[in-house]
């Protein structure tokens, strides 16, 4: 016999029985936490009458103990788990990552864990992954992976009673809290800056249009050329994953016949960093040969190497507000939703074809110069919030938010 099986035995020759730590119960957490069980049965039942400060307290001392509550338990009265879970299309964009990272961070600062899981934007996988989250018995779900007319994994946690909030996209009849930007007011402000230039030969790269913010960037592209007399073809509007690998695609797309666009409106950073890829690897210039703006405004796409012209999302406020609303359902469930629109910024590099001035900013070259640009931020209107009823059948309307605009 080895020595490891003598260890484990004792001296009677019988297998050791090593004894599991003992649950820590409730009223341990009250004893630590110095407050009433009441207050910690508040809490860890998601109910009001407690303020935040407290709660957040009552939480991280029952985190420090390891304090967790029965599973069927759990089930059966909603007691909190402390996990709230994050659905995103993938992990590759780093649009989602950042989120990801900064749902975490916020969460963590109040007590909770986060799940995160992924869909690859299969509605299959998306109503999966919401059935796992509820067999799970999380706390409440940030959706980034919603797709416009798929309500199947929204309908399952609300058959659960558990709350969720949309980021960046929505279903389209079904309410919930929503954080996110204008999204056609975005690519508008990217179509018009194109038009500064004079470019008349555009293209439009956008994400599955089944994203509510890819369709409503895509249509806001179109619907501002046409307003200014500038028509984009059925061959010029692309749909396409929302990654480099995606944007690569749509870039072979628009070269096939040799006829490339002078400028191309992408729907993402990654999209657009795609296509600059394979331009280049074709030997064109960007933006001497073809222009691009995009969207999301991601660090790295800012960055001197790149020097993209895109819209930039506030994304550490958006995941702090999306955190604040899913917290506030937990503690306090409503029959309202709210919608929270942040400002946007116009951050100009040279991608769009840009030149530099004298003075802080850059400035529209004709659509015929091959300049470069410096960079600067242009800021868009202020954010709004608006409130509605969640027994709706319609997104809600608006109303005011110091934070951004609510729906």
């Amino acid at each position: 016999m080895s020595q490891a099986k003598d260890d484990a035995r004792t001296a009677s020759g019988r297998p050791e029985q090593v004894r599991r730590p003992a649950r820590v119960s409730a009223a341990a957490v009250a004893r630590a936490a110095g407050v009433s069980p009441a207050a910690v049965s508040y809490v860890m039942n998601g109910r009001g009458g407690v303020s935040a400060e407290t709660r957040r307290h009552i939480v991280n001392v029952a985190n420090t103990l390891g304090y967790r509550p029965h599973r069927e338990t759990a089930s059966r009265t909603r007691q909190l788990t402390r996990v709230i879970g994050l659905i995103v299309p993938n992990i590759v964009n780093p649009m989602y990552t950042r989120w990801a990272q900064d749902v975490i961070t916020v969460t963590a600062r109040e007590g909770f864990e986060v799940f995160v899981t992924t869909t690859q934007d299969d509605p299959d996988t998306l109503a999966q992954c919401a059935s796992t989250l509820a067999a799970r018995n999380v706390d409440g779900v940030i959706l980034v992976a919603a797709l416009r007319e798929d309500a199947r994994a929204v309908r399952t946690l609300r058959q659960r009673g558990i709350p969720y909030v949309y980021l960046s996209r929505r279903l389209d009849h079904v309410p919930g809290d929503f954080v996110g930007i204008h999204d056609g007011a975005a690519a508008a402000q990217l179509m018009r800056h194109l038009l500064e230039h004079g470019y008349t030969d555009i293209a439009t790269v956008i994400g599955p249009r089944f994203s509510s913010a890819s369709l409503q960037r895509e249509q806001s592209f179109i619907q501002t050329a046409e307003a200014a007399g500038v028509t984009i073809g059925g061959n010029r509007k692309i749909s396409t994953m929302l990654n480099a690998d995606g944007g690569r695609a749509a870039a072979r797309h628009l070269l096939q016949d040799g006829n490339p666009p002078r400028a191309i409106a992408c729907g993402s950073d990654e999209i657009a960093i795609g296509i600059m890829d394979h331009l280049l690897a074709r030997g064109l210039r960007v933006p001497e040969d073809v222009a691009i703006v995009s969207c999301d405004g991601l660090p790295h796409s800012r960055s001197a190497m790149i020097g993209l012209t895109t819209a930039v999302q506030p994304t550490a406020a958006m995941s702090a507000r999306t955190v604040e609303l899913l917290l506030d359902q937990i503690t306090t469930p409503r029959r309202t939703c709210t919608a929270t629109v942040f400002e946007h910024e116009l951050h100009i590099g040279r991608s769009c074809g840009c030149r530099p001035s004298a003075g802080a900013g850059s400035e529209p070259a004709p659509a015929g110069s091959h300049t470069a640009a410096r960079s600067r931020t242009r800021p868009a209107a202020p954010a709004q919030t608006h409130a509605a009823s969640i027994a709706e059948d319609s997104p809600p309307g608006p109303s005011t938010h110091p934070k951004g605009t609510v729906t």
